[in-house]
């Protein structure tokens, strides 16, 4: 049996130069995303979610906080709450 040498058409050569700069740009996106990845994980302790709800730990401190009140009041309605102080007479 008598091996022909298989010759390569232009237009196949043409393809494959494309295809390796498309594979140049994916990998360099790949390599870009990958790297912001490391870095925005390597510091972590400055990101926080936003979740649409204030968040305490990013409000400054307060120099005068109020004291806590020793002896919590019962909602109205829950059945300690008839007991203690006295309710006004419009409720």
């Amino acid at each position: 049996m008598v091996m022909l040498p298989q010759v390569e058409h232009e237009l196949h050569k043409r393809r494959r130069s494309r295809n390796i700069g498309l594979l140049v740009v994916l990998l360099a996106f790949v390599a870009l995303v990958f790297g912001l990845s490391v870095v925005k994980i390597t510091q972590g302790d400055m990101m926080q979610g936003y979740d649409h709800r204030p968040r305490a730990s990013m409000l400054p401190e307060d120099p005068n906080p109020q004291a806590r009140n020793p002896a919590p009041v019962a909602a109205p309605g829950v059945p300690a709450a008839g007991q203690g102080a006295p309710q006004e007479a419009g409720q």
